[in-house]
């Protein structure tokens, strides 16, 4: 599997802040979201962050299947 077969959803506790992102796009995404918790006052912290890396068949196309995360999109 490539980098391009893969996709990723980031979290913070259990809300889904992000889906479907490529790994440039994550990998971006990531690390400012690192920097925002840590600056600002949020309900969040470093430790609620996290995510799940997935095939891009599997809940990694955008559309409505089931391997979709729960939530609304962050778009």
């Amino acid at each position: 599997m490539t980098a391009q077969d893969k996709v990723y959803h980031i979290y913070a506790k259990d809300q889904c802040l992000f889906h479907s992102l490529r790994e440039e796009e994550f990998k971006k995404t990531w690390s400012t979201l690192h920097q925002m918790v840590g600056l600002m006052k949020t309900d969040y912290s470093i430790d609620d962050l996290n995510f799940i890396e997935l095939s891009a068949g599997i809940g990694g196309g955008g559309g409505t299947g089931s391997g979709d995360p729960q939530g609304s999109p962050s778009y």
